[in-house]
C-alpha cells in the first residue's frame, strides 16, 4: 500500500495541470478560464508537482 496515495495525487495533479494549460492557452472553449494567461501559468507548475509526487511515490512502492 506504500505509495499509492502520492501516486494516486500525482496523477490527478498531471491530469488536472495539463487541463489548465490547455484552457488557458485557449485550445478548449466553453470554460471560464479559457484564454486566462494566468491558467497558463498555474497548469505547467502544478503538472511538475504532480510529476515530483509520482517521483516519490514510486520511490516508496519500491522499497
Amino acid at each position: 500500500m506504500r505509495g499509492w496515495f502520492r501516486l494516486t495525487m500525482g496523477l490527478l495533479a498531471v491530469v488536472l495541470g495539463a487541463l489548465w494549460t490547455v484552457l488557458g492557452l485557449g485550445y478548449v472553449e466553453g470554460s471560464a478560464l479559457t484564454d486566462r494567461r494566468i491558467w497558463a501559468l498555474v497548469g505547467p507548475a502544478l503538472v511538475g508537482i504532480g510529476l515530483v509526487a509520482l517521483w516519490h511515490g514510486m520511490r516508496a512502492r519500491r522499497r
